[in-house]
């Protein structure tokens, strides 16, 4: 009997074991299908890249300055994944010119759009103040195209890492053979993507990039391309990042005569307002807009459903120039001279308590002068 108990165990901790490795090698199997599943993801666009290799977009800064008739777009995306190189392809209402962008220009407007601090005090102790803490005193916290006549190819130059060609394109399909004849592989999903903008006879700007040292990964803050066509209203290119399998980040800087405001959310969640305010251009910001003073309008928007993008960013001036700015509160315990000014005031209270106290019971307690008795009448 116990010979048998031990092969009854033996066999069940055999096949445990076997259960074990069938779900680790089923678990494997799915890591390396997504790994090897490509991720077109882009805020600005379609990011497309080479065969069994990945690459997404998690975050896209961009600067839109708008004058009236002439529209600037500089984006900078932030990239990771397995891509060597990769390239993406934005749609433009008109003929654009490309060339490289300033890389401070987001930092200085980062800075101009941070939330002020302002500090207040509190009279009573919180939980951290001493007695709350015993640390008292101490500091607070605080390749040349195929002959399709339907692609034409308007320009193509070289600027710094990127490979930027300018098209035009009068059927979707022509346009995704013309990338695939150069060496991207794109989605068949991208031309039906592609269809609302060829409708409306938008140009494309497809950009190529890659490291400097050939086969390494593409990961990080890409060097930001500044996008130059003519507009009559400012409007930012969205539809395509419908495609992105991953949540998308979007921060935009948008500098106009006026505020300006998103006409629709889009398809993602409602955009929010960072900061809003009239600005004097300096530095990178005045090398972008000019000197003449701007309107500056910060948005941050999240996309959690990319695949709900149903249309591109337009914006519309707001009934009023109406500043905002963010407020970041410090908060301190009220002090003087480095003294918790609760404590001299409890203890001059309490001084002052006791010795009104003290003086009404003395008053009670001084003895009441008896009235000397009347003469007695003479005899």
């Amino acid at each position: 009997m116990r010979v048998a108990a031990d092969a009854t165990a033996g066999t069940a901790a055999a096949a445990g074991r076997r259960r074990a490795l069938c779900v680790v090698l089923l678990l494997l199997a799915v890591q390396l299908v997504w790994l090897a599943r490509p991720a077109y993801a882009c805020g600005c666009g379609a990011m497309v890249h080479g065969p069994n290799t990945t690459i997404g977009v998690h975050h896209e800064t961009s600067v839109v300055r708008w004058d009236g008739a002439t529209e600037q777009i500089s984006m900078s995306l932030s990239v990771y994944g397995t891509a060597p190189d990769a390239a993406w392809i934005m749609p433009v209402p008109h003929r654009a010119t490309v060339r490289l962008g300033d890389p401070e220009l987001a930092d200085e407007l980062s800075r101009i759009s941070e939330p002020v601090t302002e500090y207040r005090h509190y009279f009573w102790p919180r939980a951290g103040d001493w007695p709350f803490k015993s640390d008292f005193g101490a500091a607070g916290d605080a390749a040349a195209p195929p002959a399709d006549s339907s692609v034409g190819v308007i320009g193509r130059e070289r600027l710094g890492p990127f490979d930027v060609a300018r098209l035009t394109a009068t059927d979707p399909d022509a346009l995704r053979g013309w990338l695939a004849a150069n060496g991207f592989k794109l989605p068949p999903a991208l031309a039906t993507a592609l269809r609302p903008y060829v409708d409306r006879h938008w140009e494309y700007v497809a950009v190529r990039l890659a490291p400097a040292d050939h086969g390494t990964r593409l990961t990080g803050t890409l060097d930001p391309l500044l996008l130059s066509f003519a507009s009559d209203h400012p409007v930012y290119p969205m539809r395509l990042s419908r495609l992105a399998t991953t949540p998308q980040e979007l921060s935009l800087y948008l500098l106009a005569p006026h505020r300006m405001a998103p006409r629709s959310a889009i398809g993602g969640a409602p955009p929010h307002v960072s900061y809003a305010g009239r600005i004097q251009p300096q530095g990178a910001v005045r090398d972008f807009a000019g000197p003449a003073p701007a309107f500056l309008t910060a948005f941050d928007q999240s996309f959690p459903q990319p695949q709900r993008i149903d249309d591109d960013h337009e914006f519309r001036r707001t009934a009023a120039d109406t500043p905002y700015h963010r407020v970041r509160y410090a908060y301190s315990l009220l002090q003087v001279g480095g003294i918790p000014l609760w404590i001299p005031t409890m203890g001059g209270g309490t001084l002052l308590l006791l010795m009104a106290a003290a003086a009404l019971t003395t008053g009670r307690r001084r003895p009441t002068a008896t009235p000397a008795p009347p003469p007695a009448p003479p005899a």
